[in-house]
């Protein structure tokens, strides 16, 4: 697929207005997926969580298919919920491997073991904020 080609899925919604594939969404689960540690992955639903959609985890996977078209993004680190990598995507596993990331059979990662506890990016969050945010989890 073309970054063009990209873009222009969903024409018919965008006119109606209701597309929801948009560059500003592609770049918003960019910049989670750009987050995630290296050596731990994250899973589709994850990281649609995150960005407040939790049913669109087939949507994260679409962005990450193109995300070539908008930078350098550690893609990689995203599997889904089961911990199955990526079908077809062979190097993704030596991808993980360099970081460190075990599988446990010759498509799955242990996610028990190697799933990103998206808890440290709420901190890191509320850090940033500096302030007492409803809903942020804070050490006492």
């Amino acid at each position: 697929m073309t970054f063009d080609e990209f873009t222009r899925l969903g024409e018919k919604e965008k006119k109606k207005g209701t597309s929801v594939l948009t560059e500003e969404l592609a770049y918003e689960v960019l910049s989670v997926v750009s987050e995630i540690p290296e050596g731990r992955v994250a899973t589709y639903g994850q990281i649609a969580r995150l960005i407040g959609r939790p049913k669109n985890a087939r949507l994260v996977g679409k962005i990450l298919s193109c995300a070539e078209y908008f930078g350098d993004y550690p893609c990689y680190r995203v599997v889904n919920a089961a911990g199955r990598l990526a079908p077809g995507w062979a190097e993704q596993a030596d991808f993980l491997a360099d970081e460190g990331v075990e599988l446990k059979d010759e498509t799955h990662v242990d996610l028990k073991r190697y799933q990103w506890d998206v808890r440290t990016l709420i901190r890191r969050s509320c850090e940033r904020q500096q302030s007492r945010i409803p809903g942020c989890l804070h050490e006492e």
